[in-house]
């Protein structure tokens, strides 16, 4: 007989707002504008029936006052290629998931059940919210002012002379139109609980980057930036949450959080944000892309021991997921004192595995475990075999619980979780951060959209009049921004995360990847050869801003 659903819940807010399955960032960035719109509540809409191709089409050509001149079959095929974001585009079960996110109000115009964001827009915002030293509202605001242009708060009204490009610009004609036809509020039906992050450091440098990339706000298309800003945003989800892969299992198997984690403990460094963590990642990244090389076995050992920690991930989970229960249970027994301003975090959940309850914390694994093992017989002997070898370790009986939970629901989890990652990663998309051919293995890459995204923000220094000027870099300097500041290793091994000390073999390996980083810079063109030696290898900005406030030219 199949776990009860008691036993299967896995989902905790406080280690991730993720329903842990393949996300599309359209999709979840069109969820996160609502969030925006709503100060964090998701929108709940009147509309009850799903938008086809010809509603939207028809929707541009009833107002002709406000689109001039549109024909009917150049609009239908301009709406479905440029505008509208599409589910298995070309097949026969393709459908409509809303527009593109151009522009803040495309959020109204999505069909639901085809746009689901499966947390990540929650998890963005949450990480936001919580970011440190004002970083976070001052991204809100930020992100808000640039999908909210032109558009007057209160009214809802555009306001004229905000430069838009045409697809912006329909989609706001679009939302001016319709603005008394649809029913927007915040759902509030259900009370929103704030879970902070496992890992402040990880919210700090979310909104830090935000930031920096939205000060090219003046000098990169809309468009474009909008692609940029779909890119950082998944590669910080990706980031956070391969953080806590490693994180978790080792608070849990210490019995409690990190003193040395937390909002008000963990350094606000962010040059170091991830090398000054204990819990720090490390990948190592294949700039070429090219299969079978030294590299990408290099890259691939190192995906290899990333997505070899989901198991114990899962089970932490399970671990985390079932105190919290525990936990629930000793509050409604008048046992356990519930916070009033804040949730139970994973560090006071941890707690409850101490001695001091340790009878009641038996005492509930028990009556679970007895209603388990009575309902979860299988004719699988393999599972059969290692339940029973699990009986027979002498385990409390709440570990005892929890493994054998783990041994029922391991591999569904690791499945989703790793369709997850790869989808957070972009898996062989553009932006990526792994790839994985048909018959082969996962190995992390570094794509030529995520470089330019990562250059955007590495080349700016604070000062200035405007608060961020650019300035040229080094490439060893950016080398060590990508280590330093996000874990990313190019001319490098990782320290640990399966690593060991590099071979001779692997010396001319990182050579060569290196060589294929700076071939790779000079292709997107932010570097010129002008000497072959090392230190004066410069990363010039493709945007140039003074501290003075002179006006940005385009590097040639």
């Amino acid at each position: 007989m199949p776990l009860g659903s008691q036993d299967k819940e896995f989902r905790y807010p406080g280690v991730s707002y993720l329903d842990y399955k393949q996300v599309e960032m359209d999709r979840v960035l069109t969820a996160f504008l609502s969030r925006l719109w709503h100060d964090g509540a998701p929108s709940r809409l009147s509309r009850s029936t799903n938008l086809t191709v010809k509603d939207y089409a028809d929707e541009f050509l009833a107002h002709p006052e406000l689109f001039e001149g549109f024909d009917p079959e150049i609009t239908y095929r301009w709406v479905e290629t440029h505008l509208l974001d599409v589910v298995n585009r070309g097949k026969a079960t393709q459908a409509i998931a809303g527009l593109r996110p151009l522009h803040g109000f495309t959020y109204r115009f999505r069909n639901a059940r085809q746009s689901r964001p499966y947390g990540a827009d929650e998890q963005l915002y949450e990480m936001l919210r919580h970011a440190r030293e004002n970083r976070g509202t001052k991204a809100l605001q930020f992100l808000k002012k640039f999908f909210f242009s032109g558009v007057d708060p209160r009214t809802e009204i555009f306001q004229p002379g905000v430069q838009i490009d045409v697809e912006t610009q329909a989609l706001i004609n679009l939302s001016q139109a319709n603005r008394n036809k649809i029913e927007d509020r915040p759902a509030t039906s259900k009370t929103r609980t704030s879970y902070p992050p496992l890992c402040a450091n990880a919210a700090d440098l979310l909104a830090d980057d935000i930031m920096r990339l939205l000060f090219h706000e003046e000098f990169i298309p809309r468009s474009v930036l909008v692609e940029y800003l779909k890119i950082l945003f998944a590669f910080h989800l990706a980031l956070y949450h391969l953080r806590i892969i490693k994180l978790l299992p080792a608070w849990v198997k210490a019995g409690s959080a990190d003193c040395a984690c937390g909002l008000n403990r963990c350094p606000t460094d962010l040059a170091r944000a991830n090398s000054g963590c204990r819990y720090g990642i490390g990948l190592f990244l294949d700039v070429a892309g090219v299969p079978r090389t030294p590299a990408a076995r290099l890259a691939e050992g190192s995906a290899r021991v990333w997505f070899g920690r989901i198991t114990d991930f899962v089970r932490a989970t399970f671990t985390v997921k079932k105190l919290d229960e525990f936990a629930d249970h000793l509050i409604r027994r008048g046992r356990l004192r519930k916070p009033v301003d804040k949730p139970l975090g994973v560090n006071e959940i941890l707690r409850l595995l101490g001695s001091t309850h340790k009878g009641a914390r038996d005492a509930f694994a028990n009556a679970r475990l007895s209603g388990l093992l009575d309902s979860s017989k299988t004719e699988d002997v393999e599972r059969e075999a290692e339940i029973s070898q699990i009986l027979q370790l002498g385990l409390d009986c709440f570990t005892t619980y929890v493994e054998i939970i783990s041994v029922y629901r391991t591999d569904f989890h690791r499945r989703y979780i790793t369709q997850c990652l790869d989808s957070l990663l972009l898996k062989n998309r553009p932006g990526a951060m792994i790839v994985q051919p048909r018959r082969g293995e996962r190995r992390f890459i570094l794509d030529s959209r995520l470089l330019e995204v990562l250059l955007q923000i590495s080349l700016l220094r604070p000062g200035g009049v405007h608060g961020f000027h650019t300035a040229p870099l080094r490439v060893d300097e950016f080398l060590d921004i990508l280590r330093e500041r996000y874990g990313l290793y190019i001319d490098r091994l990782p320290p640990g995360d399966g690593f060991e000390r590099p071979s001779i073999t692997d010396h001319a390996a990182l050579r060569a990847n290196r060589a294929a980083f700076v071939s790779k810079l000079r292709e997107i063109g932010f570097y010129a050869d002008l000497s072959d030696a090392y230190l004066t290898q410069t990363i010039t900005p493709r945007y140039v801003v003074t501290p003075e406030g002179t006006a940005p030219r385009i590097t040639p």
